[in-house]
């Protein structure tokens, strides 16, 4: 441990990203770690500055990254709160000079030795009985707005979709609206999915479906406490009970080499989002780094695709779930610990794919696309068909996704079948990186 007049060295980005509470502490420090700051420094251990909020008072940052405490005046609960993180992504990016400090630096370190984090186990709150009332009070919330949603599906079924597509967007956005008020925000994302099915080929049946699926999901919550601990984890998550990211560093980690085979960007119902698939070279599963932009913010860059890292994963709970948290990192580079197991995960067929992607829908009937490894073609459109994917033995099936025609895959395949990374769902396949020759030295990702 350092001194306290020993420099201590500049931590990367990756690590101070891993310290925020959540994605939107995470983003709002990316947005702060540039401009409104005055009076930043660094001395031994200690980082301080001033950030200049919406309020007349600067808010008052100091830190010791040495034990790890960091105090602001900012009246957030998080720690570190994104004034903290956004400094210590100044000091990572070496924006910092070295100064004595300031007055207020010692005065609001002095007796604290760490972060609230460490001397509080995960998820523990000041006031359990307060905690345990908002609880309450939000499941109330999401209760009654479901019941309002279980009678708007029932209208439209009694009535018919055909004046569901009269009423078009704005008729879902309205019921929509009323999941955010609700506190249901999942399910308001999946009521904002269904306008899109209406102007193409065979919507009723995929609007039904939909409903039908929204309507399971009202059935599940109504029976939340009978259900097995990992579907009724699966349905808050759909419905949008929020899971904290202390509490799921919280859960036993998987260690492993990391390495992220497949990234896209997306926009849906006004939210952007970036997916990162990584795939565990001993462990031999998939994991799901998700992550969302803030309107005009950059996406996040803790993991892109390409990387590779030595460290443990941490995963949301819930049946099927592959979306996890990057915890801290080991020791050594990834692969430096043994050259055991293949580098990159099997390759499914298309028959193989499917049973895979039914297992999922087994234990998460919401789910809506799996992480494969393809090798094959892609096929150009003919009279009858879009865009297909032929694997080795002669099937095929339809490319899906937001990327346009593909021809950056038929650029690299140039008529072989290649290991194509890809997201399956209902729809089809879409496409997302093209591996390189797997077990040497210099494995490429390229982006399909």
């Amino acid at each position: 441990m350092s001194g306290p007049t020993e420099a201590a060295v500049a931590w990367d980005r990756p690590r101070v990203l891993r310290l925020a509470a959540d994605t939107a502490a995470r983003q709002a420090a990316l947005r702060l770690a540039g401009s409104g700051w005055v009076g930043t420094g660094r001395g031994g251990t200690r980082l301080w500055g001033r950030y200049q909020g919406s309020g007349a008072t600067p808010y008052d940052v100091a830190l010791d990254v040495a034990t790890e405490a960091w105090t602001c005046t900012c009246p957030s609960r998080k720690s570190p709160c994104k004034h903290a993180l956004a400094l210590l992504l100044a000091w990572s990016d070496g924006l910092l000079d070295e100064h004595e400090p300031p007055a207020f630096v010692e005065r609001r370190l002095v007796g604290r030795t760490a972060t609230t984090r460490a001397t509080r186990p995960a998820g523990e709150v000041a006031d359990p009985a307060a905690a345990a009332a908002r609880v309450a009070a939000r499941a109330e919330r999401v209760a009654g707005g479901l019941e309002e949603l279980s009678t708007w599906i029932e209208d439209q079924v009694r009535t018919g979709l055909a004046g569901l597509e009269r009423g078009g967007w704005g008729a879902v956005d309205a019921v929509a609206a009323r999941m955010v008020d609700a506190q249901a925000p999942g399910v308001a994302t999946l009521l904002r999915r269904v306008p899109a099915e209406l102007g193409r080929e065979g919507w009723p049946e995929r609007v039904l479906e939909q409903l039908a699926g929204l309507h399971l999901l009202v059935q599940a919550h109504r029976r939340l406490d009978a259900l097995p601990a990992d579907l009724a984890a699966t349905v808050r998550s759909h419905v949008g009970y929020p899971v904290s990211r202390a509490d799921v560093l919280a859960r036993p980690g998987v260690e492993d080499d990391w390495w992220a085979v497949g990234q896209v960007d997306t926009v849906e119902s006004r939210l952007e989002s970036r997916r990162v698939w990584l795939w565990g070279r001993h462990s031999r599963r998939w994991a799901l780094w998700l992550t969302f932009v803030p309107p005009g913010g950059a996406p996040d860059t803790t993991v892109v695709l390409g990387d590779r890292f030595a460290g443990s994963l941490h995963f949301y709970p819930g049946a099927g779930q592959l979306r996890a948290v990057v915890g801290e990192p080991a020791s050594g580079p990834a692969g430096a610990r043994d050259h055991l197991g293949e580098p990159w995960p099997p390759e499914d067929d298309l028959a193989t794919a499917r049973r895979r992607f039914a297992d999922l829908l087994a234990a998460d009937p919401w789910a809506t696309r799996l992480p494969v490894l393809l090798r094959a073609a892609p096929v150009p459109p003919a009279e009858d068909a879009g865009w297909r994917l032929r694997d080795v033995d002669g099937r095929c099936c339809p490319v899906t996704g937001g990327g346009g025609e593909p021809w950056p895959l038929v650029a690299q395949a140039r008529g072989r079948e290649v290991p194509v990374v890809a997201e399956w769902s209902t729809d089809g396949v879409r496409p997302l990186a093209v591996l390189g020759a797997a077990g040497t030295g210099a494995d490429v990702l390229q982006a399909a």
